[in-house]
């Protein structure tokens, strides 16, 4: 006997996500920060005193769930609304009967947009009176950054509640809830996943639990049970029902670090095509965008640095789209950051510049700030020789003046020492032309 075999009567009904969506704040999985005990949404719904909101988030975080589980729980009328297909019309019926209930039943109403950026400026306008005058308490749903997507003023209104991706451990207890469930999962059946089919769902997943879920579903509802009657979820079938195949990758184990160490090898190597191969190895394995980010912000100061400075405001652009436009786009600017790293000019001078200078700090006795650069602004500072001989660079030749900078028993230490490659030939011209001024200076 398989799934098939049973009565409509016994199939549950509706997809799983659905079927699995929580429908108490105790059942919801993850978002601690914003409904775990104490919190102030978590206090403002048990207490049925809700205000307008907004929750910002990646797809399948729970931002649906949490308006559902309002809905269970608030005395209030709920209206919901889909921005896709919604328009001013139907904000203003239910503006409409929100007045009117307000007015003879003193009802209050809750209005739910899902999507809510997909409303352009007039339509977001039309709401914001009903939203000011408490109308209706307002909810919005979106993927896209409020800061940019959402009126100001609606924003400004509203209170914003950022939803962050489900942990691996998360997705997982969502798996397993639903192969447990007996009312709205799977429970009633013999299900056996192993344990690499397992983790394969939950990395592929990246977080989204409605994803998780619906490759689940898809797993159960194609396999035939084995001759015991027991339905096994392979890593064949994982694959199979997430579309993608099984990495050998573990974002903990050695996988993650060997990967990751190619990656930054590759890099300071200067070979693009193997960036690119082992950077699409991670993205590929669900590994955390925001992680492959800081390791490009890193290694641009620390294997390119002054030989290509811009290397770093590129790798801040990489991390800033990771944030702003989320996967599967972010790829590509991840990928332009990667190649630009890799074929870049490099420098570790700056290491080896600032490791220096902290190595003196640290061993050496602490030097005086020389006189002349001492601040003089503040009370009575002038009297004691503060700045007293200081030559300010600007009213010289080229904006520049031989003086001293660092303490006196430092004065003829370097820590800086340019490379021979990139940008940071300029810099030693530079350097040269400044220590020709300066023993020009000493010549006098």
């Amino acid at each position: 006997m398989d799934l098939f075999d049973h009565s409509e009567k016994d199939t549950p009904k509706g997809p799983l996500a659905a079927r699995m969506r929580p429908r108490t704040i105790d059942e919801v999985i993850g978002q601690k920060e914003i409904v775990g005990q104490g919190t102030l949404l978590r206090r403002a719904i048990e207490a049925d005193r809700l205000t307008p909101m907004i929750f910002y988030g990646p797809p399948g975080t729970g931002k649906t769930t949490l308006a559902k589980v309002i809905a269970n729980t608030t005395s209030a009328r709920f209206e919901q609304l889909n921005a896709v297909t919604a328009g001013i019309k139907d904000v203003r019926e239910i503006v409409q009967r929100a007045k009117e209930r307000l007015k003879y039943d003193k009802e209050k109403t809750v209005l739910f947009i899902d999507e809510i950026h997909r409303f352009n400026k007039g339509q977001q306008d039309a709401l914001l009176p009903s939203v000011e005058d408490g109308t209706v308490i307002l909810i919005g749903a979106t993927t896209e950054n409020p800061m940019f997507e959402v009126n100001p003023a609606l924003l400004s209104r509203s209170r914003l509640f950022r939803l962050q991706s489900l942990t691996d451990d998360e997705i997982k207890e969502v798996l397993l809830k639903a192969v447990k469930d007996k009312e709205r999962g799977f429970g009633e059946y013999d299900i056996d996943i192993e344990d690499r089919a397992l983790s394969h769902l939950v990395n592929v997943s990246n977080g989204d639990a409605r994803t998780a879920l619906n490759a689940l579903e898809l797993a159960i509802l194609t396999t035939d049970p084995n001759d015991e009657g027991k339905i096994v979820i392979d890593t064949e079938t994982a694959e199979a029902s997430i579309q993608q195949r099984i990495v050998k990758y573990d974002k903990t184990g050695d996988q993650h670090y060997d990967t990751v160490s190619a990656f930054i090898k590759s890099i300071r190597g200067s070979d693009p095509d193997a960036v690119l191969y082992w950077l699409a190895k991670m993205i590929y394995a669900g590994e955390d965008p925001r992680f492959i980010a800081r390791r490009l912000y890193v290694h641009a100061a620390e294997d390119i640095g002054m030989a290509d400075p811009n290397a770093l405001l590129i790798a801040q652009s990489a991390a800033y789209a990771v944030e702003f436009i989320g996967m599967p786009e972010a790829r590509i600017p991840l990928a332009e950051a990667a190649i630009y790293l890799a074929t870049a000019p490099k420098s570790n001078a700056v290491i080896s510049g600032i490791d220096a200078a902290l190595s003196t700090v640290e061993k050496e006795r602490t030097g005086e700030v020389p006189l002349h650069l001492r601040d003089a602004h503040y009370k009575g500072a002038s009297k004691l020789g503060h700045g007293e001989g200081y030559k300010y660079p600007h009213n010289f030749e080229h904006n520049y003046v031989p003086q001293q900078y660092l303490p006196d028993h430092l004065a003829s230490k370097q820590f800086y020492t340019p490379s021979a490659n990139g940008y940071e030939k300029t810099v030693q011209k530079r350097l040269d032309y400044y220590k020709m001024r300066q023993q020009r200076e000493r010549d006098k």
